[in-house]
């Protein structure tokens, strides 16, 4: 890693390592090959070394971004950041060392500071239960200023909420044929670049997972939207580098000029 920059691995879904002034930090860690009535269709699992971590940011509590299984995987005393109220809301998360934060508020990582930020996604556990929490999107500043979205939509007042940034790494798919309000396809995540104006992007939540049986329905929602968000951004956000990860690929960006 370049001191004047950060790191960043994709290793499927949302789950990458974002690596500045030698912290190591997760984002919604998924390490398995199958769940619920999605399995892993592109991809190896990723390697013992991605459990490594100083902190994992958990954007919100759908299963495919606090997955418990994945998290019991990583060094007993990891710092696991979630949203403020995960805990009441999904009890098994107690037995964590565990830290909440709400929107606009940050912590310390040892050099790094992570700050939360709005997230325009229902960041409920499911099934529906009386406890609310909001889904969050990160941004991790180090040597340089890393935005982690989660899983969100476009929202008024979206640059605004995140700030300048180096790097941006947007959703731009799902795990299913459709996508519901509160997600970026590759087109709307074009637009927040083009918003956010970072100096890079990397695409993610995109092919990865797809539910059992549907190989056969229009598959091209699996396959194309990294491709199509490199395409859209250069329209859309032509100053930005997009970079498009293979799953355990890494890119190394520097930090601000």
């Amino acid at each position: 890693m370049s001191p004047a920059g950060t790191t960043v691995t994709w290793w499927g879904h949302a789950t990458c390592t974002i690596e500045d002034s030698g912290v190591r930090v997760l984002t919604d860690p998924l390490f398995v090959r199958r769940f619920a009535h999605l399995r892993r269709r592109r991809g190896a699992l990723p390697p013992a070394r991605a459990l490594r971590a100083d902190a994992v940011l958990v954007s919100h509590l759908h299963s495919d971004h606090l997955h418990l299984p994945s998290l019991t995987r990583l060094e007993p005393g990891t710092l696991v950041v979630v949203p403020r109220g995960a805990a009441r809301a999904v009890p098994a998360l107690r037995r964590f060392r565990t830290a909440e934060l709400g929107c606009g508020e940050s912590l310390r990582v040892g050099k790094l500071t992570v700050r939360a930020v709005h997230a325009q996604h229902d960041g409920r556990r499911l099934p529906f239960g009386p406890h609310r929490c909001p889904a969050l999107g990160y941004v991790v500043e180090g040597a340089s200023a890393t935005y982690f979205a989660g899983d969100t939509g476009l929202f008024d007042g979206m640059a605004q909420a995140v700030g300048a940034v180096d790097t941006a790494l947007l959703p731009v798919g799902g795990w299913g044929p459709n996508l519901g309000p509160g997600h970026l396809d590759a087109g709307r995540a074009a637009q927040a670049l083009a918003l956010l104006a970072p100096r890079h992007a990397v695409p993610v939540h995109y092919g990865t997972y797809w539910p059992i049986g549907l190989d056969g329905v229009r598959p091209h929602e699996f396959h194309a939207p990294g491709h199509e968000f490199v395409r859209k951004a250069a329209v859309l956000a032509p100053g930005v580098a997009v970079h498009r990860l293979e799953h355990g690929e890494s890119v190394t960006t520097e930090g601000p000029a």
